[in-house]
């Protein structure tokens, strides 16, 4: 029998988060890795664990102010092969899909999901290879974007991208988990999905009518006043409210060849029912029947939830039971036998017991 371990998070009240709350880069690689069966694959994440650390360390020295780093999410599926700590984000579940009466939100599957981004495609490309390194011999690339900073910040659509995102302090309101998980405190739920744009027939459509399928001017990017706006453009129904906000890091990708233009649709988020609030007015429509109009140019080829858990996780999963906050506990039969690295409960440490 593996030995198992509790992590003990009373000694990390304030654990330090991923770098989700810088703004998009000028260059993205969006990675989606799946592992292989009969494989096993605890040793491997902790090695992951340590090179996303130590990768992000040598980027804050190498590239200062150049918001070059790698986020790494997990999935459901993951989480679970991987025995990781029970129990889990109160809203990390395997992402269902939701059809509407004419376009569909797909769900795929995703073991693990890396953003990485820096100032330069070099950079972005010697992270995606040493990621790859450690992983190929366990597990399968399954998505690969290389996504690009489009003038001023828009979708290859040619409208701006993000505009709604929090601002400021904010931020970390909207995109970090606060107080009512505190087990993991810090941490980010991560949605993702990759759209592909019928151009051809956006673009053959007046630009008046591309600013109601959008709710925005085009050119200035200004929203359309609620008198004007159509209650099916992608700003009425995107936008929830207020109170109920997301940080979008979308990025435009685009390949000639095969004429496969799109948005790698990318959100972390302090709650995934803000998420599934959004996706559901926009694919079921708000109300039913009244979906998003930018869904008849844009259709989702995937959609995978995530969970990001803080830096600080990874380095006690990297360090395994010598980090100050992991502790030797009685043994817990977790996903014994397939490589998973059996971390245990964290119940009475969070105070769920």
């Amino acid at each position: 029998m593996q030995n198992t371990y509790q992590c003990v998070y009373s000694q990390n009240m304030n654990p330090e988060s991923q770098n989700v709350l810088d703004y998009p880069g000028e260059n993205t690689i969006f990675l989606v890795w799946n592992f292989k069966k009969d494989q096993n694959v605890g040793a491997v994440f902790e090695r992951i664990c340590a090179l996303v650390i130590n990768i992000n360390n040598s980027n804050e020295i190498r590239f200062p102010h150049s918001a070059t780093s790698c986020v790494m999410g997990i999935g459901y599926d993951a989480w679970h092969r991987l025995g990781l700590p029970v129990p889990l984000p109160k809203e990390l579940e395997n992402f269902m899909p939701i059809a509407g009466a004419k376009h569909t939100a797909v769900a795929t599957r995703g073991d693990l999901h890396f953003h990485i981004k820096g100032a330069t495609s070099s950079i972005c490309y010697d992270m995606a290879a040493a990621l790859a390194q450690i992983l190929d011999p366990v597990a399968v690339s399954v998505e690969e974007v290389h996504g690009f900073r489009y003038w001023d910040g828009r979708s290859i659509l040619g409208f701006v991208d993000g505009t709604e995102n929090p601002e400021g302090e904010k931020r970390a309101f909207f995109g970090l988990i606060g107080d009512d998980d505190p087990a993991y405190k810090g941490g980010s739920y991560l949605f993702v999905q990759k759209y592909i744009h019928d151009l051809k027939a956006f673009k053959a459509l007046p630009v008046e009518e591309q600013e109601k399928v959008f709710g925005r001017y085009k050119e200035n990017d200004v929203e359309m006043s609620d008198e004007v706006k159509p209650s099916n453009s992608h700003s009425a129904l995107a936008n929830v409210g207020d109170d109920l906000k997301v940080l979008r890091d979308n990025m435009p990708f685009g390949n000639m060849s095969n004429n496969e233009m799109g948005t790698y649709f990318i959100a972390y988020a302090s709650t995934f029912s803000t998420v599934k609030k959004m996706l559901d007015a926009m694919f079921i429509g708000s109300p039913a029947g009244n979906y998003d109009r930018l869904l008849d140019f844009s259709t989702a080829k995937t959609g995978s939830l995530f969970f990001v858990p803080t830096a600080s996780f990874l380095k006690n999963v990297a360090s395994g039971a010598s980090a100050p906050e992991v502790v030797a506990s009685a043994p817990v039969v977790v996903g014994v036998g397939d490589g998973s690295l059996s971390i245990g409960s964290l119940k009475k440490e969070a105070g769920y017991e």
